[in-house]
């Protein structure tokens, strides 16, 4: 069975796609069994995004030097996003320092102001939103300057002092291109938009210690207020052979100092990039600052190593200054992570307003760098998504926020639709490159199903080897986004079911093999398992599709895999 979502053109009548307008997304199912039944909600989205945020004029806050050069972009960009967060040319990785100020959200980011490739200088570039999804881009808010930053600012983080305000701890790549830790404060705190940001006088603040080389120490996290009155903060590092979560404490944001053992290592990952910690609730769906210390939350250590954020749950101990996992990183594929596709660097905040907590991750691009300078932007920022813990309490689960239902438009639904093997069912009304789909499945029988050991395969490797092509007992089924009328381009999401050694195992996977034609794009394949019990409940998928990334979450949100396709 196969469930189409038929691309229409122009319904969106600010941008036009020409490129893309003979294409469709399908649904798909393939087995060697024959019916199954399928509730389908899809629904269209319209992009009210002018360039994805409006530009301002830069003020003269000392970053004078580092506007962007002129780049003349295409007028009719097909692979440019809509309703994802860019800014309107040049390259763009990690997000940092989110945070909500005076009824603002801000969102900083790495930017390289004089091109579409990575930089030797880089910036924090400063956009504001009030629900985001709109944004406004705003003057650079931290530029090199300084010896302490001279060479580069790196990514960072923001922690609100109470009664102070926001603050920004930031790595500096020195005149020595030694990464140091740095603090910027705000200019005027009565200005909602942050617009100018002061470095402090006393930069920097924190060096790499003794064991740490310059080049490993960097990507402080939020702070947080401990038991003791003492504010923490943890810094990336590698050091004799373990990644780890360099912990620093201080009295006063100033003067920090050292702990004298890491608030956690391992052997069995790289260089630790972009930590995050931070706590959520056991019994809720609602965030919590990243100060609260109760019996009421579980900690999350996330790390970036081998392109993936991988991430623990486990518990703080603030009397020891340790966190103990409840799994430990086993280096393997079982580890768990935030997304199993093109999502790195991320970084979360606590949003007071909806008490909840929020994820940005940077999607980089999967064609070449010379494609890259040749549309003249590279990289873009994931959906905001809502993350907290799972009832299980064994996995964080992650959803698209709510406020993307402002951008949607005409909906189409289909309910209790049974379908055969192998059928193909076309679903027209919608504009198949810029969606928001919504599928569930129904599988009346599974005693068919294959035996699979999930301990002794890569969910990854097995995607790759049994694609969308290839019929199984229980599948393929799911989605082919952006197909052309033939087939010969698709990009397909899908399923596998198989019988495990205690239970039966849900295989989600995005496969874009077949996704262009061109050579020179990275076509890699993504997989994993979704925690759930298919006899107890069905199999969800929650697709956006935005002309060149496909974000998916299945089992409502257990798993989430990102991937970037160029039809």
């Amino acid at each position: 069975m196969t469930l189409v979502l038929k691309r229409q053109e122009n319904i969106v009548s600010s941008l036009q796609f020409p490129q893309l307008s003979s294409r469709k997304a399908i649904c798909f199912f393939s087995l060697r069994r024959a019916n199954m039944e399928i509730l389908a909600v899809l629904v269209g989205l319209f992009c009210v995004l002018q360039s994805n945020g409006i530009e301002v004029e830069a003020l003269e806050n000392g970053c004078q030097n580092f506007q962007s050069h002129t780049v003349m972009l295409q007028e009719q960009q097909s692979y440019r996003s809509s309703f994802h967060f860019q800014p309107p040319k040049n390259w763009l990785n990690d997000p940092n320092g989110p945070m909500w100020y005076k009824g603002v959200y801000h969102l900083f980011y790495q930017y390289n102001p004089y091109g579409a490739l990575f930089g030797d200088v880089m910036i924090w570039a400063h956009s504001v939103s009030h629900d985001l999804i709109n944004w406004i881009h705003l003057n650079h808010a931290l530029c090199p300057t300084e010896p302490y930053d001279i060479n580069s600012c790196w990514s960072g983080s923001a922690t609100t002092l109470p009664g102070k305000g926001p603050v920004i701890l930031y790595t500096g790549i020195d005149a020595n291109h030694c990464q140091v830790q740095n603090m910027a404060l705000p200019k005027n705190l009565s200005d909602p938009l942050l617009e100018e940001w002061i470095k402090f006088a006393q930069n920097p603040i924190m060096t790499p210690p003794d064991g740490v080389e310059g080049n490993n120490f960097r990507d402080p996290t939020t702070a947080w207020l401990s038991h003791d009155g003492k504010w923490s903060v943890i810094i990336g590092g590698w050091s004799n052979n373990q990644g780890m979560a360099i912990l620093y404490r201080s009295e006063d944001f100033v003067n920090w100092t050292k702990n004298q053992d890491p608030l956690y290592s391992t052997e069995r990952t790289g260089m630790w990039e972009c930590p995050d910690f931070y706590p959520v609730s056991v019994n809720s769906t609602d965030g919590v600052d990243t100060s609260v210390l109760n019996e009421g939350v579980k900690h999350v250590m996330k790390a970036g190593f081998n392109s993936h954020d991988y991430y623990m749950i486990g518990t703080y101990v603030p009397e020891m200054e340790k966190y103990i996992p409840d799994n430990d990183f086993t280096g393997t594929s079982m580890d768990l992570r935030y997304d199993h596709g093109k999502f790195y660097a991320s970084k979360t905040f606590f949003d007071s307003v909806k008490n909840r907590r929020i994820l940005w991750g940077w999607v980089n691009e999967s064609d070449s760098r010379e494609d890259d300078m040749e549309k003249g932007w590279s990289g873009l920022q994931s959906i905001p998504r809502h993350i907290w813990l799972d009832r299980s309490g064994k996995q964080l689960v992650q959803w698209p926020i709510e406020e993307i239902s402002k951008l949607h438009g005409k909906k189409v639904s289909l309910f209790h639709k049974k379908l055969d093997s192998g059928s193909i069912f076309e679903v027209q009304g919608i504009t198949a490159s810029q969606a928001d789909v919504e599928v569930v499945f129904e599988l009346p029988e599974l005693q068919e199903a294959e035996f699979l050991n999930p301990t002794a395969v890569d969910p990854q490797l097995l995607c790759t080897d049994a694609n969308a092509s290839i019929k199984g007992r229980l599948g393929p089924f799911g989605l082919l986004t952006l197909a052309t009328k033939d087939l010969t381009e698709q990009t397909a999401i899908f399923f596998r079911i198989f019988k495990g050694l205690k239970g039966y195992l849900v295989l989600m996977c995005s496969d874009p093999s077949r996704s262009t034609l061109r050579d020179e794009v990275d076509k890699t394949t993504y997989g994993a398992f979704i925690d759930i019990d298919p006899r107890r409940k069905n199999i969800s998928l929650r697709s956006l599709i935005d002309h060149s990334i496909i974000e998916s979450f299945g089992g409502e949100g257990r798993t989430c895999i990102t991937n970037r396709v160029y039809p």
